[in-house]
């Protein structure tokens, strides 16, 4: 062979082995998130997805994907936004709420799910325990549900005169009964009578919270679910109008101008819910990864709000306050 034709034989060669390499080299992976709401409400949230991604090794744009799929508040979206994301075939689901983390749960047994949710997943049918989930589910569970009734406790101690307050709730939440009986439970322990209103839409939300200065209810829960935190500022600017301190289980609700939050810290729960889609990119699985259950609680306080409805909050409450807002 003449040099010259060995030399064209080589630089061909050489020219085609990036195009060989990169076709041997994986395809970047592709986590599939599964939003209830909507990314603006998710902003603080994906946020501490990110970052515990990032405490992996993983960092979106880079070495991973992220697919999202929002159902703007409208839970019946879910099953449908589920499916796309197993028909796109992504490594992980990622979940936002108990709704979205049971539509992912019905649309494959296959692909890993992480969630983040307020129930209890094993009362939920999500896993087989916290310990040893099995199957294709693990994540994270916090404490805005078990804590409920510390909201009632919390709205008592700002109001120690009150004897009527009200539970508002969503009836289509999973866990509505459990809601319901923790805080009638609490509030006989605390010498309250509870009302317990329901809203199914954004109109029952006004209409409910309008039935209750006819109950003489004198301040209100806000039962935890991501319905009512979708619509966070209607609720805020209804219990405002009709002069009801209220409380509320996370805090975009102080952001949207309510009184009062406490719950457990949201973004504890996502930033666990990165790492945990990270491992599983690695190769870990999810049934022997345990769920963890995020124990930071806060407790928030809008000062403004407080001053709009004439109330002074004691000093024991704003001395345990995690953020105080003005």
């Amino acid at each position: 062979m003449k040099r010259r034709e060995f030399l064209g034989v080589l630089g061909g060669a050489a020219a085609a082995w990036p195009r060989g390499a990169r076709a041997q080299q994986p395809a970047m992976p592709v986590i599939g998130f599964l939003g209830a709401q909507t990314p603006e409400l998710f902003a603080s949230r994906l946020r501490a997805f990110r970052q515990g991604l990032g405490e992996t090794g993983y960092v979106e744009g880079n070495n991973v994907a992220i697919e999202y799929r929002w159902a703007q508040g409208d839970v019946d979206r879910l099953p449908a936004l589920a499916a796309e994301l197993v028909g796109r075939q992504v490594t992980v689901i990622a979940t936002s709420s108990t709704a979205s983390a049971l539509a992912a749960r019905k649309a494959t047994k296959s692909i890993p799910i992480v969630v983040a949710v307020n129930s209890d997943p094993v009362q939920l049918g999500l896993v087989d325990s916290l310990n040893r989930p099995g199957g294709n589910i693990t994540g994270s569970t916090g404490l805005s549900v078990e804590v409920g009734p510390k909201r009632l406790e919390l709205l008592r101690e700002l109001l120690p005169g009150a004897k009527v307050m009200a539970l508002l709730v969503h009836p289509a939440n999973p866990g509505v009964d459990r809601q319901i009986n923790d805080h009638q439970a609490a509030a006989g322990m605390l010498g309250l009578h509870l009302h317990v209103v329901r809203a199914a839409t954004e109109d029952e939300i006004e209409s409910a919270i309008a039935t209750l200065p006819r109950l003489d209810v004198e301040a209100l829960v806000i039962g935890s679910d991501n319905f009512f935190s979708t619509h966070n500022r209607r609720l805020a600017t209804a219990a405002l109008h009709y002069r009801l301190p209220a409380i509320y289980h996370d805090h975009p609700f102080v952001m949207a101008g309510g009184l009062m939050s406490y719950g457990g810290s949201i973004t504890d729960q996502y930033r666990i819910s990165g790492i945990y889609a990270g491992r599983i990119l690695k190769g870990e699985k999810p049934g022997a990864l345990p769920v963890q259950q995020s124990t930071k609680v806060d407790l928030i306080i809008n000062m403004k709000t407080a001053n709009m409805l004439g109330l002074t909050v004691p000093i024991s409450l704003l001395g345990r306050a995690d953020e105080v807002t003005e």
